[in-house]
């Protein structure tokens, strides 16, 4: 910052008017006023004086320049020391990158409309900032030779919080000195908080998020005496938590995909209706809930406004996680316009099988059978739908073997007799009992029961 190069140039120049003045007093004048006028008195002739000119103040103007080389020479010219000067130089050439880092690179902060960040940008961002890294540490080492960055900025302090973010076009542009309040700000609101949450757990009670609410306003305040309207909704659209819990749900929706006019136009709608919401708490009385009620409706409503009828039906219907199913099973299959079809075909699939399960008069395998036959048109559906090839026919569950009996013979009695006893056929007698070779009495014989009256 400025004030350090002042600083510096300002103890420099003290030093040199401190050692001209103890010079010259000390050489110049005699040590008494009587002696100085007797000496005048006996000096025969003319009175000649050596006036020595000694320029004591300049403007940082003429020190200054845009050409570092020049910078530097001109400091040294007014004998600045030589660490004052790599302190000067390295402030000056980091703040330049800074500023240049703050304008020239896309960060994810930036794309606050987005509900997951662009790997991508994430990339991008990476490769340019090492690149500016490179560029100002080729800079330095040509100014200040190859050893600089031993003596980086030794004796100036260190910041020890760290800052949020101010770049991109709008808050990337704006002044370092108003920089430097919006940090001061977002700091003391960091403060605040903490100091809240400390002393409600010190208290054994939890936060109340009217209070939180209303520290959130008066950060707002804060910033509206520094930043302009569009500096303020950039710096809430980034850093709000309105913004975030907006970032979040449009996140748990998945193919919704704001626009950054769409999402900018939504936080507009919603972020009054949101901060009135917060301020109700977490009251229950018939009152509270009303206006709870009828907030939420406006805020519905300027949403429905604010993105018109069809985008805002996708934005409901994305609410429904059997819809997200859908539109993630019609983008899968490269046809995302036919997500409204699947939906409706999944939900009278979901009615019918409901309705076969709460049927009692049928028995297992019926009900199997049932299910397999819807689940067979609901792929059927499907697939005409996306406009794909019909699936396969499913196998049909099988059918149960019918249950058997057991018949211990008695003397006289055969296979021929048991066939027409119990009405069943003798081959099927004999698949009943393969290890039976031969009968005699005592033994117990597999009958297969006829499914006929």
């Amino acid at each position: 910052m400025r004030w350090r190069v002042y600083l510096f140039i300002s103890l420099a120049l003290n030093v040199l008017l401190a050692l001209s003045w103890s010079l010259s007093s000390r050489t110049g004048w005699p040590t008494g006023r009587r002696g100085a006028f007797a000496r005048a008195s006996d000096t025969p002739g003319p009175i000649r004086t050596n006036v020595i000119v000694r320029r004591q103040f300049f403007t940082w103007r003429e020190v200054e320049s845009n050409d570092y080389p020049i910078y530097i020479a001109n400091l040294r010219n007014i004998s600045c020391p030589e660490q004052t000067i790599r302190d000067i130089i390295i402030a000056d050439v980091n703040a330049l990158y800074a500023r240049r880092r703050a304008t020239e690179i896309v960060t994810t902060d930036q794309q606050w409309w987005r509900a997951e960040p662009d790997t991508n940008v994430i990339r991008l961002a990476t490769v340019k900032s090492r690149e500016l890294d490179q560029e100002r540490r080729a800079l330095l080492a040509r100014l200040l030779g190859p050893g600089w960055e031993s003596g980086d900025l030794v004796s100036l302090p260190r910041p020890s919080r760290a800052a949020i973010p101010l770049d991109g076009p709008v808050l990337g542009a704006l002044p370092d000195d108003v920089k430097q309040r919006v940090q001061e700000i977002s700091a003391r609101t960091q403060e605040r908080i903490q100091a809240y949450l400390e002393a409600q757990r010190q208290a054994g009670k939890p936060p109340d998020p009217v209070e939180l609410a209303k520290l959130r306003q008066q950060t707002r305040l804060e910033l509206a005496s520094v930043l302009s309207p569009l500096q303020i909704e950039e710096f809430l659209l980034r850093y709000s938590q309105n913004a975030g819990a907006l970032r979040n749900e449009l996140r748990q929706l998945r193919f919704f995909n704001a626009t950054p006019d769409e999402f900018r136009a939504v936080f507009r709608a919603t972020d009054n209706f949101d901060q009135q919401l917060q301020l109700l708490g977490t009251a229950t009385d018939d009152n509270t809930e009303a206006a709870r009620r009828s907030l939420e409706d406006q805020r519905l409503a300027a949403i429905k406004n604010t993105l018109g009828p069809e985008r805002f039906q996708q934005y409901q219907l994305l609410h429904d996680p059997a819809y997200g199913d859908a539109y993630a099973a019609a983008v899968a299959a490269g046809a995302p316009e036919s997500a409204q079809a699947l939906y409706e075909i999944n939900q009278a699939t979901t009615d019918e099988l409901a309705l076969i399960r709460a049927n009692t008069n049928l028995t297992a395998a019926q009900m199997a059978i049932k299910l397999k036959e819807v689940e067979l048109k609901q792929l059927t559906a499907n697939a005409q739908a996306l406009g794909q090839d019909l699936p396969p026919e499913p196998p049909l569950p099988p059918m149960p073997s019918p249950p058997a009996r057991t018949h211990v013979l008695k003397a006289g009695e055969g296979l021929d007799f048991l066939s027409r006893l119990y009405g069943v056929n003798p081959s099927d007698l004999r698949a009943a009992n393969p290890n039976l070779d031969t009968l005699k009495p005592g033994d117990s014989v597999n009958v297969p029961i006829n499914p006929l009256p």
